[in-house]
């Protein structure tokens, strides 16, 4: 895990009805855009945070928070997908991933947040491209919808 990430994040696990009912949800999403998944997985194990945590109902600590909106934004900048899409993935509102994009981008103007995520995209785009390699991604790929 790199120096200075939000480490060590655990929090409380989705139970009663309703939990079910949003993971249910959330899995018929994520199905339909593994691509996506994939790439939100490698946000939540550079964070050290399980899926799970990552894709809570409930806003989390401030490191689980942070991590769920750069996942989102990246998803949002390296596969083109629009904050309508995004916000479906991550059971949310549009608003809240176009206000999750702009705290990120806000944010890419200090150095060592720029650094961290510029290797970071690289590391995602790196398996965008074996995925698409594979052809997996080819039909996902960089939809160019925003918004």
């Amino acid at each position: 895990m790199a120096e200075g990430w939000a480490g060590g994040v655990d929090g409380p696990s989705v139970c009663g009805r309703q939990g079910v009912r949003r993971l249910r949800s959330l899995d018929a999403a994520w199905r339909s855009d593994s691509l996506a998944g994939r790439l939100v997985g490698i946000v939540a194990s550079e964070r050290d945070m399980s899926l799970t945590v990552l894709l809570q109902g409930s806003r989390g600590t401030a490191p689980v928070a942070e991590a769920r909106q750069l996942a989102m934004y990246l998803v949002h900048v390296i596969l083109g997908r629009s904050y309508t899409e995004i916000g479906r993935l991550f059971g949310r509102d549009r608003t809240t991933v176009a206000h999750a994009c702009a705290i990120i981008e806000d944010r890419r103007d200090e150095p060592e947040f720029e650094r961290r995520i510029a290797a970071l995209e690289a590391r995602l785009e790196a398996a965008v491209e074996a995925a698409d390699d594979e052809g997996e991604a080819s039909p996902m790929l960089r939809s160019g919808t925003h918004g």
